[in-house]
């Protein structure tokens, strides 16, 4: 949820925008506008490819200040205009950040202002990717993503949905609003500071043999989405995440599995823990015994007989250790009928303090969306959320989650 304007901690603050070359760069004047209502002074550069979305008159007039786009046009070039740039502003925003730009910037590269300034900046530095979805999930782009967070470098998004070049998934920059909330998070006060958190996220995949799997239908939006929003809030997080195509949140240790028992075993190996919130969308019933060669479809014979065994529930071990319980657990109840009354009756089952109950029938979009509806389950009365975007729950639950601890 992002910070009042009037109390925004972008008030004051200086960001050097810099826009690359690529559709979403027409995002870039309502960016500037948002950060300018927040108080933030922007001073923009944009690269060569990306005058072909967007003008230097159009930012000039937005961020009220002069648009730098040459390395040889600085006319205090002989003061050595380029460094002074570079460390003036107190973070450099780079939106969008093409698949070209974080190559060169994983490779140390200056050919151009852009770069330049990024290599030689002393200030933090955000991304807010945007590509196509096979350039996003490309091994160069994913190992110079990882090369780049390794070095410190935030990023926001990208998102998920339908692009420019006709094709979807992710790859969509996040929207100026998303990029205001993580800038605001990094300059903001970090409540959670000294705490450790644990998440669970995306779907558990159970083996009936080498092929086939059961699995839940969960995208793994909303669980990255708290992780992210716990690590801002300064929690050190872990992340025990199933098979999923989201990014890895920045700030955060992901731990990758696959089924219910690697799940807990990792969660089991994260304690202790503050605050856990299980979000995962854990198989309910594995096969009992599974085949070590592909089961065969013989003709005339139906299908094969398949004997099930529960998987652990790990909401309701984590919520009833005796030792290292975390202090705050959190569960989800995924329901597609009387949501409330059977979120009431899990939390008591299983537990755990809060439950996030929301309808994921299919008419809700939920599962594999970018919104979603809670109501927060606790021991008062339940508190339903308006519809939010994932991203805009998972900061809301985190504001209550310091208001819970003390930690506002």
């Amino acid at each position: 949820m992002t910070v009042p304007i009037d109390a925004s901690p972008l008030a004051g603050r200086r960001v050097l925008l810099i826009v690359g070359g690529g559709i979403a760069a027409v995002k870039a004047p309502d960016l500037i506008r948002r950060l300018r209502e927040r108080g933030a002074a922007v001073r923009c550069v944009l690269t060569q490819a990306g005058h072909e979305f967007t003008t230097p008159l159009a930012l000039s007039s937005l961020s009220e200040d002069r648009v730098f786009t040459d390395l040889f046009d600085l006319t205090d070039e002989s003061e050595m205009g380029h460094i002074q740039l570079s460390r003036q502003a107190d973070i450099v925003l780079v939106a969008p950040a093409t698949a070209n730009l974080m190559g060169r910037m994983a490779a140390g590269m200056a050919p151009d202002l852009a770069a330049t300034l990024l290599l030689a900046t002393d200030k933090p530095v955000m991304l807010a990717p945007a590509m196509n979805v096979r350039m996003w999930l490309h091994p160069a782009t994913q190992r110079n993503l990882a090369l780049l967070q390794g070095d410190g470098v935030m990023v926001v998004g990208p998102n998920e949905g339908n692009m420019a070049c006709g094709e979807f998934g992710p790859g969509r920059m996040a929207e100026p609003l998303e990029i205001v909330a993580a800038l605001e998070a990094h300059f903001g006060p970090r409540p959670l500071q000294g705490l450790r958190a644990l998440v669970t996220s995306g779907p558990t995949h159970e083996p009936i043999d080498p092929v086939r799997y059961i699995a839940n239908r969960s995208s793994g939006k909303q669980g990255h989405a708290i992780a992210a929003a716990l690590a801002r809030a300064g929690a050190k997080t872990v992340l025990v995440s199933g098979p999923t195509s989201q990014p890895d949140p920045a700030g955060v240790e992901v731990r990758r599995i696959e089924t219910a028992r690697q799940m807990l075993d990792a969660c089991e190996a994260a304690l202790p823990a503050d605050i856990a919130v299980c979000a995962a969308a854990v198989a309910d019933w594995r096969v009992a015994t599974e085949a070590g060669e592909k089961l065969k479809k013989e003709k005339g014979g139906g299908p094969p007989g398949l004997a099930f065994a529960e998987n652990p529930d790990i909401l309701a071990t984590l919520s009833g250790r005796a030792e290292a319980r975390p202090g705050l657990v959190i569960g989800f109840a995924a329901e597609t009928e009387k949501v409330i009354e059977h979120a009431v009756a899990k939390r008591q089952r299983k537990g755990c303090d809060w439950i996030l109950a929301n309808d994921v029938s299919p008419a809700t979009g939920t599962f594999g969306g970018d919104n979603n509806s809670v109501t927060l389950i606790s021991a008062g009365e339940p508190d339903t959320w308006p519809p939010l975007s994932k991203q805009q729950v998972a900061e809301r639950l985190v504001q209550r989650i310091a208001l819970h601890l003390g930690r506002t």
